[in-house]
């Protein structure tokens, strides 16, 4: 199996040292500081007209109270499970997500050229004549690493047909009641008063209507810029929906796997938690080709022979989709979980035994192992994690697209039933979802087309 080097787009840290889903130890490393999602917010993308929102705040609740995270004050949770339908709308919650981040990070070299901006811009509802004409948003609060003041940012921005129609960025201290702002632009309007004058004349010059004031001002290295780029680039993204992001993430190696031996053990003791058969990697890089400078290497997958101390070698892959998909998962466990950060997932389920989603997900549950907090955000349709041994009803949120394809998203702490009344927490609720009591589910019809007339 051909394999590539990860490369990212900033510098991270690659000593992962740790056991940490077959024995639970306690992580010994240096905290980064509490990079966490508090609440996203978009409106307008895809299958979602109206504004949607994904609330990582906890919600007065005594379930699992040793979980939520406090930073200022706020009180966040570390997981939310997005189930539904197939097309009610799931996918599209990570994928506003991810595009937000993607037009963070690369917006900068965007030009002027409207003409070229139809493959920029974001698919807005397009069943509406309204919204198919109108702007699209998308809006974060959250709270940086490092920061002993342990401040909240609120960013976001508004993209209409030929570019940025609105972007702001506020922060809050911890012991205000208000954001302030650090600056806002519309179409008619920029003030950068939370700009270093110094930096504000550059800004002016350089904006164009494609770009964002944070992308540019990260470029230009100003501080306030970048500690928001900063922060979205800290974010990981597995879609497992896509079968080209799969079949590439599951060619791309861990950080240091060929030049650290330690790394190739840990990642060994990661497999272990679920297939023990597994005893090491053997790595052969492969010549260069002359049209291509992009390093690649042949990976073995050891296996001990019965009745043998000699190791079977067999190419990486040829092992089961379940463990490619666990190696492509690795990479971003390492730096999310050294990092802190939100890792977005789609399709977390995907060819995985409902035994080893649990375990991923208690991975980010467990605050002696999941020490710099990060956050786990992903979509699935495996009713088994639907537990109230396993999630908080604010933890698990619900995506339906109704007649017109309108989507919606809501969670189960919100939910209201027939009688009026909220969920208790000691309701089965894969059971209740699956008799529809919670919506969320496909409305099917008998197959009975095959019948002969």
């Amino acid at each position: 199996m051909q394999i590539r080097k990860k490369q990212h787009l900033n510098e991270k840290n690659s000593n992962l040292s740790v056991d940490f889903l077959l024995k639970m130890n306690i992580i010994d490393y240096e905290r980064k500081g509490l990079t966490m999602l508090i609440q996203f917010n978009f409106k307008n993308f895809k299958s979602f007209r109206d504004e949607a929102t994904l609330d990582l705040s906890a919600a007065k609740m005594t379930e699992f109270l040793n979980r939520v995270i406090s930073v200022g004050n706020e009180k966040i949770l570390p997981v939310a499970a997005v189930y539904g339908a197939n097309a009610s709308g799931k996918s599209n919650v990570y994928g506003a997500f991810e595009y937000m981040s993607e037009y963070v990070v690369h917006s900068f070299k965007y030009g002027d050229e409207e003409k070229d901006f139809d493959d920029i811009r974001p698919l807005p509802f397009l069943f509406d004549i309204s919204s198919e004409n109108a702007d699209t948003s998308f809006e974060v609060y959250f709270t940086v690493p490092g920061d002993k003041t342990e401040k909240c940012y609120n960013y976001g921005f508004c993209i209409g047909k030929t570019g940025v129609t609105e972007e702001w960025l506020n922060y809050k201290a911890k012991t205000a009641r208000k954001y302030s702002t650090i600056f806002y632009r519309d179409e008619e309007t920029l003030d950068l008063a939370g700009i270093p004058k110094t930096s504000r004349e550059n800004i002016e010059i350089a904006l164009e209507k494609q770009v964002l004031i944070v992308s540019l001002g990260a470029k230009l290295k100003i501080a306030k810029c970048k500690l928001v780029r900063d922060w979205f680039l800290n974010n990981e993204f597995a879609d497992f929906g896509d079968v080209v992001t799969n079949f590439f993430m599951s060619r791309v190696l861990p950080t240091g796997f060929i030049e650290d031996e330690k790394i190739r053990e840990n990642v060994v003791k990661y497999f272990s938690s679920f297939d023990e058969t597994i005893k090491g990697f053997e790595v052969t890089k492969l010549p260069a080709q002359e049209d291509s400078k992009e390093e690649k290497y042949l990976i073995d997958a050891l296996h001990k022979k019965i009745g043998s101390e000699d190791m079977a070698k067999i190419p990486l892959a040829h092992e089961s989709a379940g463990t490619l998909k666990m190696f492509a998962l690795y990479p971003e466990l390492q730096d999310v979980l050294q990092n802190g950060g939100v890792f977005f997932i789609d399709e977390l389920n995907a060819r995985l035994h409902p035994l080893l989603v649990r375990n991923f997900i208690l991975t980010f549950l467990n605050p002696e192992i999941n020490v710099n907090h990060a956050q786990l955000v992903f979509t699935t349709h495996d009713t088994w994690q639907l537990s109230n041994q396993l999630l908080r009803r604010d933890e698990i949120w619900f995506t339906e697209k109704d007649d017109m394809g309108l989507s919606t998203l809501y969670s189960l702490a919100d939910f209201i039933d027939e009688d009026g009344s909220r969920i208790r927490k000691d309701e089965s609720y894969e059971k209740n979802y699956l008799l529809g009591k919670y919506g969320a589910i496909p409305s099917l019809k008998t197959i009975d087309f095959f019948k002969e007339g």
